[in-house]
């Protein structure tokens, strides 16, 4: 075992330990300089109090903290929270956290990720982690490693608390009322006397969809699920350049138009998904054995093919996909404009698309390649390069998530001024009653957010999928308590409201937004429908005169 000192994450004195090379070495100090830091998702400002861990010989040696037995639960959340900084040595680097518990027969505890952070020196990055255990453990700690051997790293405020989901989501009424409703009054006039109103939302204007192929939409059950719950569709596969011209030259639109015609035929919307992709795992191979030239003239002919043939028909296009986990057409055409030139391209080709960049992990805080800040600056610098980015998706591939951390990834990159969408999510939990709880969690996130702007499944269905444990309607069509989660709140998040005309001929309610239906019965048994919509305003109550209607 390495050096140790009696010290505690928070500055007390109490039992922490270093671990990993015998260098290693634990000393406390206090930092005058986090006044400047903003209050963490938690509530709480940092203390200014933390642990150097210093000596460090190999990237593995860090800091490790034992945790009393019997105090982790399994099917609980945990938050794991703190900020973490470099000493001098490195610019910047991974910093990670990580449970041990249950040592194997070779005595190595078995590791569960907790949070990871892209640190800096000079600097203080706040960690938002979480982790769930499936069983009680016999023994656990919790380890803090990384960074580049012979770099220092501070540990400040490092707590390992349960998260509380209904104390969150009792504090998002507040902020969901204000995002999603309006007050209205309804302008009757006095002529209809002491009639008797009733006012029924028929539609949302926050939407919902899933993704969809062309073998989903052959199964009725499927099918009756969409029609009835979603909005919008995205489409799995089909109109990713390796699939509509997977052999040079010999193009395939097929499948995308069938799709494309399933939703015309059902009134559902439709995301353009994708033009390209930057992972390089995700070109096909006659892309990667083109010259530079070559690429250059291949990528104009596709944004040119594809986006000219369906013109006007996708609302939205996720334009390059998951630029902060790749890199292939900058690189292989040694342009780092070439994403702008795609934005601008694309835009000029249909230019009333919104056109989205699309990414993995923004919001889990698990992942430093793909931090809310990195993913703000790189809208921040295809907008300098005279890109126009009209959406944000975070695709939300998520397991045991916390509101506070999803919130805070919201929060900064609403920052930008540009809407959010969820385009991709599943809540992974083989629990499917934990997987109801998640998904509860992310949606309610999202709904009391006011930069989110809409959420699309990445699928529904059991056998369905491309995780495994995240359906929400069995293979057989029945909804399972997941899916009821979601119904149960898209009712909740409709407004329903009856009761009598004032003296003035009006009826006020506050509702959300969305399209409405009002039932008026007069003193005299007669009834009128008439329909209205509620949008988006300021504070203001929305004036609705339907006396001449």
């Amino acid at each position: 075992m390495a050096s140790t000192q009696d010290v505690n994450m928070d500055g007390s004195l109490a039992g922490c330990e270093a671990f990993g090379s015998r260098t290693t070495m634990l000393s406390v100090h206090s930092e005058e300089e986090t006044a400047m830091l903003p209050i963490t998702v938690g509530g709480s400002k940092p203390s200014g109090r933390y642990i150097l861990v210093s000596g460090r010989a190999d990237e593995k040696d860090g800091l490790r903290q034992p945790i009393t037995t019997g105090a982790l639960k399994p099917r609980v959340t945990y938050r794991v929270a703190g900020w973490i900084s470099l000493g001098a040595g490195a610019a910047r680097g991974t910093v990670r956290v990580n449970l041990g518990v249950d040592e194997d027969d070779n005595g190595n505890e078995n590791l569960v990720e907790c949070g990871v952070v892209s640190a800096e020196a000079g600097g203080w990055t706040e960690l938002m982690g979480a982790f769930r255990l499936r069983t009680e453990p016999r023994s656990a700690a919790i380890y803090v490693h990384g960074a580049p051997a012979g770099v220092d790293v501070k540990v400040m405020d490092l707590r390992v608390f349960q998260t509380d989901r209904k104390a969150r989501f009792r504090q998002l009424r507040d902020k969901t009322d204000k995002a999603r409703k309006r007050d209205v009054v309804l302008k009757l006039g006095a002529a209809t006397g002491a009639a008797s109103v009733r006012v029924v939302q028929m539609d949302s204007a926050f939407p919902f969809g899933t993704c969809i192929n062309t073998t989903v939409i052959q199964n009725p059950a499927f099918v009756d699920f969409f029609t009835n719950h979603m909005d919008w569709a995205v489409f799995e596969n089909e109109l990713k350049w390796y699939h509509t011209e997977a052999q040079q030259g010999q193009l395939n639109y097929r499948d995308a138009d069938a799709l494309l015609d399933f939703c015309d035929r059902l009134g559902k919307r439709a995301r353009g998904h994708c033009i390209f992709w930057s992972a390089d795992g995700a070109v096909q191979q006659w892309v990667k054995n083109l010259d530079r030239d070559q690429l250059r003239s291949a990528v104009q002919s596709r944004i040119q093919g594809l986006v000219s043939r369906y013109a006007g028909r996708f609302p939205h296009y996720d334009v390059n996909n998951e630029m902060l986990h790749g890199r292939f057409f900058r690189d292989r055409l040694g342009d780092e404009d070439v994403p702008a030139f795609m934005f601008k391209e694309v835009a000029r080709l249909d230019p009333d698309a919104a056109l989205f960049v699309n990414d993995y992990n923004v919001e889990c805080a698990n992942d430093p390649n793909a931090t809310p800040d990195k993913y703000a600056e790189q809208v921040a610098w295809l907008q300098s390069c005279g890109a126009v980015v009209r959406g944000i998706g975070l695709q939300g591939h998520v397991s045991n998530p916390v509101g506070e951390v999803v919130c805070g990834a919201l929060d900064r990159l609403a920052a930008t001024g540009v809407p959010i969408w969820f385009t991709e999510l599943d809540v992974c939990e083989p629990d499917v009653g934990l997987r109801a709880q998640d998904l509860e969690v992310v949606l309610r996130e999202a709904y009391a957010h006011p930069a989110v702007e809409g959420v699309v499944f990445w699928g529904i269905m059991q056998g369905k999928m491309w995780r495994k444990d995240a359906w929400l309607v069995d293979a057989d069509g029945t909804v399972n308590e997941a899916g009821q989660t979601l119904l149960n709140l898209q009712k909740e998040w409709k407004t329903d409201a009856r009761g009598s005309v004032d003296g003035d001929g009006n009826f006020k309610f506050r509702g959300f937004h969305g399209r409405y239906v009002v039932e008026v019965t007069t003193p005299t048994g007669k009834q009128m429908l008439k329909t209205f919509t509620v949008e988006k305003g300021d504070n203001t109550p929305l004036l609705v005169d339907l006396a001449d209607a």
